[in-house]
Order: C-alpha cells, then structure tokens, then sequence
C-alpha cells in the first residue's frame, strides 16, 4: 500500500522584526540571505522589535528575497512606548499618536495625576496590544512635557527608543577610579612615541577624541604614517560595570547640542580622549608605505602618546589653503599628499564614493534651533577618513590572518533585481550603465552624474537599493569599500565593537564571549541609534520652518525635485535639506500624466522631472508626528495650451 502523500511543509522562522514607518516590516533570519519581507497587511499587530514568527510564503521567493506573514508575535519588544495626545476622549481619557504604530492610535486611560491637554508627551504603560480588531491601550506612567517646548525633544527620543541617559552612581565611580591623569605605571611595558609629531583633527564641537595622526616621509619617498587610537580597553576590563553599561549602549547617540555617551564623561571626555599636551595610553598601528601608497610593512603596539595639537576640520583647511600659519603645515601637507595616493588606489580597487551634502543643527540652550550649516565633505574630512579606513583594514586582515576571534564590518552587495532597477533608471536619464555593473562603472557614473541635476537622485536612489552595512562574525567582504577584510577599531569610546576588537588583538578578550551576539546587539542598537538621531533632527528642522514662518508668512523655498512617480513629485528644500511631496492631485493648473519619468500638462505641457528647480511654501506643519505639507508656488511660466 502506498503512503498518503504528505503536504508540503510552510517554513516558520522566527526572530525580531524591524518595522518601517509606513507598516511593512523586515525579518532577519539566518535560514535566508536576505531579509524576509512582511507586507502591511501581514503585519498582524507586530510593532518594531517583536520577536515573531513568520511564515514563509514559498511562492512568493524572489531574487529580491522571501515574503511572510505573521503568524504570532512570540515576545514584545517593550512594555512601554512614547507618544503625544492627539485627540481627548471621553471621561478624561485620551488618544495619543506613538510612532511605534505607525497610523494607528493608542487608547489612553485617565489619569489622576493629569488632565490630558493635546500636545501633551507621555511615557506610556501598555496595557493591550493592538490588532486589525482592537485598538491599542495604554495608561500614563510619566509625563514628559508639552510639545512646544523644544528643550524636551531629547529626552522624547530617549524614551521613544529606549536609550540609556544617565549613569549610575556606581559606573561613574567605577570610571573615577582611574583619576585624572595617566600614571607611571600605567606607561611600563609601552612603546614611547611621545617624540613623534601627533596631532588630532576633529569637529569644532568634539571633545571625545578617539585618534591622532603622525606622519614623515624618509629620502627614498617612503611614508612613516602613525595612526594612533584610544587605548579603552586599559580601563574598561570585561566584567566591570563600565563593560556592562557601554555593552548596554553599544555606542554614544548624537543629538544637535548634545550627546548621550557610551562611556562616562571622565573617560570619554578626559582620560580617553587624545586631549593635545598630556600624555595618553593608545593603539598604533605602524604603517610603511612606498611612494606610491602601497604598504611594505606595518605594526601594532601598545603605546604612549602627547598630541601637541587639537585641529578642528576648519582650522586645519585654513592651514593647508596659506590662510592661518602653523609649525605643523608641512605635515598636513603631506598627509593631503598621501591621502591622494590611497584615494587612487581605492579607486582602483572598485571603491564607491559619494559626495552628498551634509549638515550641522546649531541650538541654544532652550532646545530651540538657530541656524543650519552645510559641512563640506574637504580635504581635512577625506584625510582623516582615508587612514582611520586603512587602520580598519589592516587590523582586520591583520585578525583574520592570525585566525583571531573577529566582527566584521560587513556590506553584503545589491540584489541582482535591485542593481537591474537602478541601471534601468540611470539609463532612463541619459546614463550608460550595463545591467550587472561593476564597482568600477558605478563610480564612474556617479563621477559623471555629479555635476547634473539628477546627480545627488542617482546616490540617493542607489544608497537605498543596497543592503545595511552591518558587524558579523562571517566575513563576506565590504561591498562599498571593495575590501575582502574591513572591521571597526578606530572609535573605541563611542563604539563598543571596536572595544572588542581592541581585546581581540592583544588576547585580552572574555574567554565566554559570545562575538555573533555582540554583532547582533550592535548592528541593532546603531540602526536604533540613528533613527533617534534623524528623529531630533527633523523636528529641529521643522522648528526652525516654523520660526521662519511666524517671521515670514508667505516666504517662499528653494527646491529640487528628486523623484517623479505617477501619484506626485518628492522634492528636497535645499536651505534645510528637508524632504516633501506635492501629490498630482494638488496640481491645478492642469492635468497631468506620467509619461518618460516626467509628469506633463495635457493641455499647457507644462512638465516636471527629477532635477527641476521649483519653489514651495509651507502649508501646515506637525511637530507630533514630524510632518510638513507643502504647496508648489506657481512659476510663472505661462504655456500655450493645445487646441
């Protein structure tokens, strides 16, 4: 007799999902390469941070990656979220807006400690999950403040992603411990480098300096360079409280006028910090190179350095253009010189680079933006850069040789379906770019786009195509980089990875550690620490549009359009580098329709395309749920319609 044939089993997966904004998600697994995609409709009240399981739709498996559903939320993520009142209800109850669930609101209970008033931002006890059935409810467990109070918009993040601010008593006394000078004692057994030329080069509003620089050049046209870091792992030791807290953080959060650090500020400020005229404990890594910038040799030590000079990025550019004199204007020239050379062979190599504008929030002491500055990505910037970089390199080749426990700094390369996408769309523009490029040909079109008005689209537009560089214990290269070995070690106050990988080097590490875990935890808490960061950030930034709305009523801005769909057009206003959109609906001057990726009058052929210069004004602006509408300011330009 022949068995009844069994059905084919549905795989389940399980692990900790990450929910975008607009309610689709994103499940890491180790079954799949690629991340599992869960549409919005099968989200199933998961909210960014569950631990789920999902079931695995086998039809659906792409070259982009497998889709799920949830089946059940299997742990929550928080018993707590943030959120700010929206509506009052009934009988002292409220409605409050928390960004965790997206469109949804949660129910609030009344309060006696407070009379809800709109506005109000609360830390929020959950009572019950919601579902496509039942809505959400929760109860006030603390009152944070009123929206309107700019000063407050530090501590809403921190709540709102479950940071850590203060430390305790007992890791401050911990970090005190060590004084406030580097002893004697401390210096035995190290190289002394303290007669080597050493400086740092950091931003004007830095104080935790993790890395210095020393460079000569001998009569043959050799480079001597010296990249020196903080030695942390001297004071914070596996199994003390600072370990514990800083694994906790997993790295310092930077919010505009502040910062919540990874370590106390006696060290990350002081005793760690490469501070100019006092001798310092550090890690350097002894670099030869030919006159070409190829690497003969290299070594790592333990030492001890005095930085003689403490460079902001504008100072030291004002040297190197003749404009402030400096006894250390030789070296900086040098390394401008060097830097040149390791940037051709990165190049080489296949390496991707972009140029997008950065900027800088300034705030005053009340929380309440002053003004935005635009940081230029210059020499200064790409030096500093091009050694931390060969540091990474070489100590994670360095590693992997000795066959040393490691985290990796990894970038897994675009899909085959995502780079096909993004050829199509560079080609759409006028671009030759072949279906599967290389490295190589991608940073030849960027090279070529970058003075176009559809230049900053493209590596926007290709950023979002690829994967999140992210730490593992598995080495599959760095995509961005071209690099078959790269880790993070030059920032070891602010990040815990390079901590670890500190330890690594000298043996130094906790016999049970468990290195995928920490490369998990990081990879997390850096994706949660950024999107604390950008939420501030855009709350500045929608402060400062209402500022200049109450001093400007009908002031208009400056945009361009960076994306053109059928429903409208994304655009960026350049003087704050905020993103909008005016849905073709809005457009009244004609009917429009989609057609070439542009949007064009039926009757006026007006069109818009991606690179366009409009100008807009703000409509309506939310700072609860960090929202600005905006309208397109006619251009004045009157077509003949067709007849």
């Amino acid at each position: 007799m022949i068995p009844p044939m069994k059905e084919k089993e549905t795989p389940i997966v399980t692990g900790v999902i990450r929910v975008h904004p607009r309610g689709f998600g994103f499940l890491p697994t180790e079954e799949y390469p690629q991340d599992v995609f869960v549409p919005k409709p099968h989200i199933n009240g998961a909210v960014d941070g569950d631990t789920v399981d999902v079931e695995i739709n086998t039809e659906a498996v792409s070259e982009k990656g497998p889709e799920g559903r949830v089946l059940a939320v299997v742990r929550r993520g928080r018993s707590h979220v943030a959120g700010t009142v929206v509506e009052l209800a009934k009988k002292g109850a409220a409605y409050a807006y928390v960004p965790l669930l997206g469109d949804d609101l949660m129910k609030i209970r009344p309060s006696e400690e407070r009379k809800f008033q709109i506005g109000d931002r609360l830390v929020i006890h959950v009572v019950e999950w919601g579902s496509a059935r039942k809505e959400s409810a929760g109860e006030m467990q603390s009152y944070i403040g009123h929206i309107s109070d700019p000063s407050l918009d530090t501590i809403a993040a921190v709540e709102e992603y479950e940071l850590s601010d203060a430390f305790s008593r007992a890791v401050v006394k911990e970090a005190k411990v060590f004084g406030e000078e580097v002893s004697e004692k401390d210096k035995k057994g190290r190289e002394d480098l303290r007669q080597l030329e050493t400086f740092t080069i950091d931003p004007e509003t830095a104080k935790d300096f993790d890395d210095a620089l020393s460079l000569t050049q001998d009569k043959k046209g050799n480079y001597h360079l010296a990249i020196h870091i903080a030695d942390v792992s001297h004071y914070v030791r596996p199994g003390s409280r600072l370990d514990s807290e800083a694994r906790a953080r997993c790295n310092s959060v930077y919010f505009p006028g502040s910062v919540l650090p990874m370590l106390p500020f006696e060290l990350s400020n002081n005793l760690c910090s490469l501070k100019p005229k006092v001798d310092r404990l550090t890690v350097s890594v002894l670099v030869d190179l030919d006159e070409k910038g190829t690497v003969l040799n290299y070594r790592i030590v333990k030492s001890v350095i005095k930085s003689a000079k403490r460079f902001s990025y504008g100072e030291a550019k004002l040297v190197l253009d003749g404009e402030k004199k400096s006894k250390h204007a030789k070296t900086l020239k040098l390394m401008v010189e060097l830097c040149h050379r390791l940037k051709e062979k990165r190049y080489e190599r296949g390496s991707i680079e972009f140029s997008l504008p950065a900027i800088q929030l300034h705030v005053n002491k009340k929380g309440d933006p002053e003004k935005v500055e635009f940081v230029e990505y210059d020499i200064t910037h790409q030096l500093v850069e091009e050694f931390m970089l060969m540091a990474n390199e070489t100590i994670a080749t360095h590693l992997a040789k000795e066959e040393k426990p490691l985290t990796y700094r990894v970038h897994a390369e675009p899909t085959s379906v995502n780079m096909k996408e993004f050829a199509t769309l560079a080609n759409a523009y006028g671009f030759n770019l072949p279906e599967a490029p290389s490295t190589r040909e991608l940073q030849e079109l960027f090279d070529e786009a970058r003075e176009s008005p559809v230049g900053q689209f493209l590596a926007t537009s290709f950023i979002k195509s690829m994967r999140l560089a992210s730490y593992s214990t598995q080495n599959i290269g760095h995509y961005g980089l071209g690099l078959d070995y790269y880790t993070h070690f030059t920032s070891p106050i602010r990040r815990y990875i390079d901590l670890v990988v500190h330890r690594a080097l000298f043996g130094e590490s906790s016999p049970n550690e468990d290195f995928e875990e920490i490369a998990l935890q990081c990879s997390e808490r850096e994706r949660l620490s950024a999107k604390a960061e950008n939420s501030v950030i855009l709350l500045k930034k929608l402060r400062l549009l209402h500022q200049s709305q109450k001093d400007d009523p009908y002031r208009k801005y400056d945009a361009i359009i960076t994306q053109v769909k059928p429903v409208g057009c994304a655009f960026e206003v350049e003087e704050l580098m905020i993103e909008g959109f005016f849905p073709v609906s809005r457009l009244s001057e004609d009917y429009f329709v989609y057609e070439d990726l542009r949007l064009v009058g039926r009757h006026t052929e007006q069109s818009y395309r991606c690179g366009d210069r409009i100008k807009v004004a703000v409509e309506v602006l939310d700072f609860i749920t960090k929202t600005a509408f905006w309208t397109l300011v006619p251009s004045g330009r009157k077509k003949r319609r067709r007849r």
